[in-house]
């Protein structure tokens, strides 16, 4: 990395690890990796690890198994902040020398005396810049003891603006903004001055976030200037809200990228939907990964807030569902089928997918609908068996696996055939055969479609349960 610019687009993602991979998050990580890819750019990950008291190693675990769950892998990195405090320092040395940042003395309780001054006077609260160098001003006596925090001097007149590229032209008055405190009494850089250094030493030429970060665009954007670096071009995200119009929160359901892999969402659907909060491409529901790449421009990202809709969601879902090869969906549900204590192996597992697939909109629910074939078989209840299963209905279940037994082929298309059939010779409705065939040969009242159950339970299987009646 060097602090040269670049003609490349080179956009990053840059989550503190205090936590999951949350949605708003992989949103962000998702626009920022579509932008790189439409321009054959560089996408770029950075770990900003600098809250000691809540980054976790099981946090950054967490952002990185998200990323690699949506196949977002980054091209550089991922970087992490707590292994650039050398560079940090190196910077700050300098700013300090070239005197665009200054040592402040000034204790948290001074600039809070400071603040509410400012506002008894009906002004914003603000540090005062007492310790701000000047010419021909003399500064306090430095306090016995007191180690420093570093201040960036920020520009005291005109205006700090961008062109945002979703929200579009921006302008903040520089007295709005007070001399950010940009590293702590024991050293360490905050978080606004780290930024700006991995920005500028990583060539970042755009920056796709939240909205909540507008307050901070305007000091980041000074902070770069007195290194004399580009700036990059920036875009704020409006923020995801949840289906009653509130921001989203763990109340509305899963807000961690991670729990929808747990509840049986395919990446691709989520990131189908998730492109679709806050960007849109015509009328385009439905759209590949490639498509993305391919139509992705800021121009088409919308101002307003998102909303989050799960049904909307299970919708896409289930068209991924539908279009998956069974034998991809079989390698995705096998395991889900075992943690509810079925055997996905007992079964032509890709023959269930097809035959449950297409009314599925989780593969939670899939392997739930395929426990049918994979779990315990349980007879039916007492209740139900009296109420279907009677001496009358026994024997036309009887003449049907004589029947079935002599079938030369079994397959959906003879089974369905022989139910016909059995239908006619006993003058029966669909319901007096279907229930009393499904509870004795499943033990529940409503399966899928029970000629293409029988197949795959397959003849022995069918036959043995018939005959135990």
């Amino acid at each position: 990395m060097t602090s040269s610019t670049s003609a490349v687009v080179r956009t990053r993602f840059a989550p503190s690890p205090t936590g999951y991979l949350h949605l708003g998050g992989a949103r962000t990580a998702l626009f920022s990796w579509a932008f790189a890819r439409h321009h054959k750019g560089v996408f770029v990950l950075r770990i900003e690890d600098t809250d000691l008291e809540r980054s976790t190693p099981e946090a950054v675990q967490a952002i990185l198994d998200g990323m690699a769950w949506l196949d977002m892998q980054p091209d550089e990195g991922p970087f992490y902040q707590m292994q650039r405090m050398d560079r940090y320092r190196e910077v700050l040395a300098g700013m300090l020398a070239k005197g665009t940042a200054y040592y402040c003395y000034s204790s948290p309780q001074e600039v809070e005396a400071m603040r509410e001054k400012a506002r008894s006077q009906g002004l914003k609260p603000r540090y005062d810049g007492t310790w701000r160098p000047a010419p021909g001003k003399t500064l306090p006596p430095i306090p016995e003891g007191r180690k420093p925090v570093v201040r960036f001097k920020n520009p005291q007149d005109g205006a700090t603006g961008w062109d945002d590229l979703i929200k579009g032209p921006i302008s903040i008055d520089n007295t709005e903004l007070d001399d950010l405190i940009i590293a702590r009494p024991d050293g360490t850089p905050t978080y606004n001055f780290c930024v700006v250094v991995d920005d500028w030493d990583m060539n970042i030429t755009h920056v796709l976030r939240g909205d909540d970060h507008v307050n901070n665009t305007p000091r980041q954007i000074n902070i770069l200037r007195a290194l004399g670096a580009t700036l990059p071009q920036y875009g704020h995200l409006p923020m995801i809200l949840g289906p009653d119009g509130e921001k989203l929160s763990k109340r509305h359901g899963a807000v961690s990228v991670m729990d929808y892999d747990k509840e049986g969402y395919l990446p691709e659907a989520m990131i189908n939907y998730l492109a679709r909060l806050g960007w849109s491409h015509g009328n385009d529901e439905i759209f590949s990964r490639e498509q993305l790449v391919e139509w992705f421009d800021t121009r088409n990202l919308t101002k307003s807030a998102a909303q989050w809709d799960p049904k909307k969601l299970n919708w896409v879902n289930a068209h991924y569902i539908k279009q998956s090869a069974n034998s991809v969906l079989s390698a995705l549900v096998a395991p889900r089928i075992e943690k509810l204590g079925g055997n996905p192996a007992a079964i032509q597992l890709d023959d269930v997918m097809g035959l449950l697939k297409d009314r599925a909109e989780t593969l939670n629910q899939l392997a739930e609908g395929a426990m049918l074939f994979c779990g315990a078989y349980a007879r039916a209840s007492d209740e139900l068996a009296a109420e279907h299963l009677t001496p009358e209905t026994k024997a036309v279940l009887a003449d049907f696996a004589a029947h079935a037994q002599a079938l030369p082929e079994w397959t959906t298309e003879a089974l369905s055939a022989l139910i016909k059939d059995t239908l006619a010779r006993h003058n029966l409705k669909m319901a007096k055969l279907g229930i009393p065939l499904r509870l004795a040969v499943t033990g529940q009242k409503q399966t899928p479609a029970i000629d293409a159950v029988l197949t795959i339970l397959g003849r022995e299987l069918v036959l043995e349960r018939l005959a135990a009646l």
